[in-house]
C-alpha cells in the first residue's frame, strides 16, 4: 500500500496503519507483529509476511544472549536505545511495513512531547509502551506508582500519541489497564500475560496456565472493547508462544492476533543457528 513519503515504506499515518490491518482482518488473516533488536532481524520478519515490526530496547539485549527482562533495567537508557536501534539498523533496511516504536512513557527525564516528536521525525509509524510498568507488580509496583513513574506515565504518553496521529499499540496486563489505554486512544492493546516461556534464556514456568491465559486474555479484550469497539487486540506472553499455542487463543477468544519478541526474533536464531552448525559438524574428512 503507497502512502505520501516515497522510497522505504515509512511512516505511515495513523490511519493508514489501522488501514493495513484492517485489510489483514479483511482477508481472514490473523495480525502479526514482531519485535526485531537488530536489522538482519526486521529484514527478514518482512519477507515472512510480519504486519509490524516493533523496536524495543529488550530487543539489543535479547539478541546479545541476555533475556528480555534486561530491557526494564537500569542498563542502559531505553529510549535512546531504541531509537538507535531504528535509525541505524531497521528503518533503513525494511522496505514496506509500519515500524513502531518502543516508547518508555514514565521516563522522568524525557519532556514526552518532545520525544514524541523525535519519534515521528525518526520515520517511526507508531509507539509501543515498552519498557512498561503493567508486567511490574507488588511492592515494587506499589513505589513506582507513588513516586511518579507508574503506569499512568505510559497512558500520559499514547494520549499525547493519539493526537500526534501516531499508531499506539500498547501491552496491558489486566482489564483496568486495557480500559485506561482505550479511553485515550490506543489503536491496539495487546494483552500481555507473562514472560515468554522457553528457550536458552526464557523462564521455564508461564506465570500461568493456557486456560488462565485466555481467560486474561478475553477479560482485557471485553474490557477494552466497552469503551472503543474499533480497537485492535493481540495476544503476548506466557504460555503462548508457539504457531499452535497462539491457533488455541485465536480458537478460545476474540483476539484478532499476536505480539511476537523473543518467540519469534530469539527463538528461530537459536533454533536455526544450532541445527545449521550441527549440519555443517557431521561432516566428515
Amino acid at each position: 500500500m503507497p502512502n505520501q513519503w516515497t522510497g522505504k515504506g515509512n511512516p505511515y499515518t495513523r490511519a493508514e496503519v489501522r488501514e493495513r490491518l484492517q485489510t489483514t482482518l479483511n482477508c481472514q488473516k490473523a495480525i502479526i507483529a514482531a519485535g526485531a533488536g537488530t536489522g538482519i532481524s526486521a529484514k527478514f520478519i518482512e519477507k515472512g509476511g510480519a504486519d509490524l515490526i516493533i523496536i524495543y530496547n529488550s530487543g539489543r539485549f535479547r539478541m546479545s544472549g541476555h533475556g528480555s527482562t534486561a530491557g526494564l533495567m537500569a542498563y542502559g537508557d531505553a529510549n535512546a536505545v531504541a531509537m538507535e536501534i531504528g535509525e541505524f539498523e531497521v528503518l533503513p533496511v525494511v522496505e514496506e511495513i509500519p515500524v513502531i516504536c518502543g516508547v518508555h512513557g514514565s521516563d522522568p527525564r524525557r519532556r514526552m512531547w518532545h520525544h514524541l516528536l523525535k519519534v515521528k521525525d525518526m520515520g517511526f509509524s507508531g509507539v509501543n509502551n515498552f519498557p512498561t510498568h503493567c508486567i511490574v507488580d507488588g511492592h515494587f509496583r506499589q513505589v513506582l506508582e507513588e513516586t511518579g513513574m507508574g503506569f499512568d506515565k505510559e497512558v500520559e504518553m499514547v494520549r499525547l500519541a493519539s493526537k500526534m496521529d501516531l499508531f499506539s499499540i500498547v501491552y496491558v496486563a489486566t482489564p483496568d489497564e486495557a480500559r485506561q489505554m482505550a479511553e485515550v486512544g490506543a489503536d491496539a492493546i495487546i494483552a500481555h500475560v507473562g514472560t515468554t516461556i522457553g528457550g536458552s534464556i526464557g523462564v521455564t514456568d508461564a506465570s500461568c496456565s493456557m486456560d488462565e491465559a485466555v481467560e486474561r486474555t478475553q477479560a482485557i479484550i471485553d474490557a477494552g472493547k466497552a469503551i472503543n469497539p474499533d480497537i485492535f487486540f493481540l495476544a503476548h506472553g506466557g504460555p503462548i508462544n508457539t504457531p499452535d499455542d497462539v491457533r488455541i487463543v485465536l480458537d478460545r477468544t476474540n483476539v484478532q492476533g499476536f505480539v511476537g519478541a523473543s518467540s519469534l526474533e530469539r527463538m528461530g536464531v537459536e533454533a536455526s543457528l544450532t541445527e545449521l552448525t550441527r549440519k555443517f559438524k557431521s561432516l566428515t574428512l
